[in-house]
């Protein structure tokens, strides 16, 4: 697996790999697959009928990794991928996933990932996945992941998404459904700047007893960028919801929030909050008295806030 330099950074931004990952791995890199291994537990497969793999994690499989990243550093490439994970009863994995461009030239690069989790009996998945982008060209860089999620009974999955850089257009589409005593968690990191776009849209359909979910975003938009926040959580049983949408705009930014519970259970217990604001006057002050530049202040307040 030889890879150049971009490459090799691009994976670090977002795999924070440094080499070829332990455990399984599929890297795809423009395209095209760069290097893949399995374990006895995780197998990967290519799909014949479209592009993509199926991971295969087998029942009780616990403390192993899948890293998937895909990197593109090839100008007005447009790539698709389905990826299906079907993890077995009882396992307990974390995978890692996202995706990163770099743009040199006056072409659109696109990346869109279709990601499908079959989650089954009392297994626990967490799954990070974070989308990076630059370049010094004109081009620009998109991308769409969609991840669809099937929780059965008991089954647990932590989603980590984030996004900071470099990414001109993106939708973000998550669909979950869960069964009886299913928990789904989103921890949702987006920044914009320029003039760039981001939508992200969350549905969540709890149809099992004793089911809940917490869909949390954080969020700052700068510049003359926007931002769309979509979450939908139907209680269909005995279950609890929450969605959170916490924002920081600046400069000439626009952000939209829009949260949507609905209660089809009598039993279903569902909260939304979502707030949008500057960076209060006074918390820039007190760190200009550290000494921090007006600039550097708004820069501290802003990755304390994306932590």
């Amino acid at each position: 697996m030889a890879m150049d330099e971009i490459q090799k950074t691009l994976l670090e931004q977002v795999a924070d790999l440094h080499g070829v990952p332990e455990g399984a791995y599929n890297i795809r890199s423009n395209g095209g697959l760069a290097g893949r291994n399995t374990t006895a537990n995780i197998d990967i497969v290519t799909k014949e009928d479209k592009p993509g793999i199926d991971i295969i994690i087998k029942p009780g499989t616990k403390n192993e990794s899948v890293h998937i990243p895909v990197i593109i550093s090839q100008t007005g490439l447009e790539d698709l991928v389905y990826n299906d994970f079907y993890i077995g009863e009882g396992a307990d994995v974390v995978i890692i996933a996202g995706c990163g461009i770099h743009n040199g030239g006056d072409k659109k690069s696109q990346h869109d990932g279709i990601h499908t989790f079959h989650i089954a009996k009392n297994a626990r998945v967490k799954y990070v996945e974070k989308h990076y982008g630059q370049g010094d060209g004109n081009g620009e860089n998109v991308m769409n992941p969609t991840t669809i999620v099937e929780i059965a009974e008991n089954g647990y999955m932590e989603m980590e998404t984030v996004q900071l850089k470099g990414i001109d257009s993106t939708e973000r589409v998550t669909n979950a459904v869960l069964g009886e005593g299913a928990t789904f968690i989103v921890h949702e990191k987006l920044m914009t700047h320029g003039k760039q776009h981001a939508k992200t849209g969350f549905t969540v359909d709890l149809n099992g007893d004793n089911s809940s979910t917490n869909v949390i975003s954080r969020s700052v938009a700068k510049d003359s960028s926007s931002q769309l926040f979509l979450a939908k959580i139907n209680g269909n049983a005995k279950c609890a919801g929450h969605s959170e949408c916490d924002a920081i705009i600046m400069d000439d930014a626009k952000i939209s929030a829009i949260p949507e519970i609905t209660a089809n259970n009598l039993e279903a217990a569902l909260i939304h909050e979502a707030a949008i604001g500057k960076i209060a006057g006074e918390q820039i002050i007190k760190l200009m008295t550290l000494g921090l530049t007006e600039s550097e202040a708004e820069a501290q307040i802003v990755n304390g806030f994306l932590k």
